[in-house]
């Protein structure tokens, strides 16, 4: 089968790879759509670990299937990353602490023709689509259960003014997500286009924060997506008293944080990674019910043998959001 390996964000080679053998427990996927995650382009996390298969929105069609849960036919999302359900971290609700959740991952990849679920995926990761559900909509279960878990995690709510730093994907599937919620949402970017999505998709008010001083703005709770120091001092200059600064995103520097500040005011700061199985859940209840639009958020379609052209989409991060993939 075909597999695109990632080397550096320039560096991204198709190659010939053996299709996975299935044992007892698990299933083999057909992979039938693939998005391109804002993690994957970031060289100075996936370098380190690379060459690798990448590749972890996923959505596709049962081709195997040695489980008794499972059949073939079967249109389904895998999540690649499980959580043992056993540890303390997973007694106390903490799934995305779970060691096995950060080391767990399907074979090789979702940059392939095929992926390998092996059998704990296929126990706690497997979601069978609805038939109002999209092979590209499936894609979106992961990273909307992001938003979901860190959502839930700074407790956003009705009344709450959110303000959300980024607007790329993160970003508008935060805001839709916290406009569900009926929270007002004010939204941020550099980038002209993106703004304009970020209003297409329910921002209350939009703030191009290259022209614009931010901190006469306060909100109780604030999302910083996008991956610059920059959009965290502006974080720390906008939360109001006893607020809660969210890091969906995250910048590859050390933060200095205004200790007193924190002191006086009572702010929190916290971080949100991955999504656990409750999340995976919740999220695609939300797009089954229509409640959040992710479809047309995707912005470019690509076949495999294109990867490279994705990247660079995703990496310029011009007038595009969401690229997935066909294998």
């Amino acid at each position: 089968m075909q597999v695109a390996r990632y080397y550096n964000n320039r560096d991204i080679r198709l190659e010939e790879h053996p299709t996975p053998q299935i044992g007892p427990g698990e299933i083999l996927v057909k992979v039938i759509a693939s998005g391109i995650c804002g993690t994957d382009v970031m060289e100075w996390y996936r370098t380190k670990k690379g060459p690798r298969i990448l590749g972890h929105e996923i959505a596709g069609e049962i081709v195997e299937s040695r489980s008794a849960k499972y059949k073939k036919g079967q249109r389904v999302f895998v999540s690649h990353h499980v959580p043992c359900s056993q540890c303390k971290y997973c007694r106390e609700g903490n799934h995305t602490a779970c060691e096995t959740l950060h080391t767990g991952n399907f074979d090789p990849g979702g940059y392939s023709e095929f992926v390998r679920a092996p059998k704990i995926n296929v126990d706690h990761g497997v979601y069978v689509l609805p038939d109002n559900v999209s092979y590209e909509e499936g894609t979106f279960i992961e990273p909307l259960a992001c938003a979901v878990r860190g959502q839930r995690i700074i407790g956003v709510k009705k009344n709450h003014t959110v303000l959300i730093l980024g607007s790329g994907i993160s970003g508008i599937l935060n805001i839709q997500l916290a406009k569900l919620k009926g929270a007002k949402v004010i939204a941020t970017d550099i980038d002209e286009y993106r703004l304009k999505k970020a209003k297409e998709f329910g921002a209350d008010e939009v703030i191009n924060a290259a022209h614009q001083d931010l901190s006469s703005f306060k909100a109780e709770r604030i999302i910083v997506c996008a991956g610059a120091l920059k959009a965290v001092e502006q974080a720390f200059q906008c939360i109001d008293k006893k607020g809660v600064i969210l890091l969906f995103a995250i910048p590859n520097v050390d933060i200095k944080v205004p200790t007193l500040d924190f002191w006086r005011n009572e702010i929190t700061m916290v971080s949100s990674y991955g999504a656990a199985p409750q999340d995976l859940e919740e999220s695609l209840e939300i797009i089954q019910k229509g409640k959040v639009n992710v479809k047309d958020t995707i912005t470019h379609r690509l076949p495999l043998k294109d990867i490279q052209k994705g990247f660079q989409i995703v990496v310029e991060a011009k007038e595009s959001l969401k690229v997935v993939l066909s294998p």
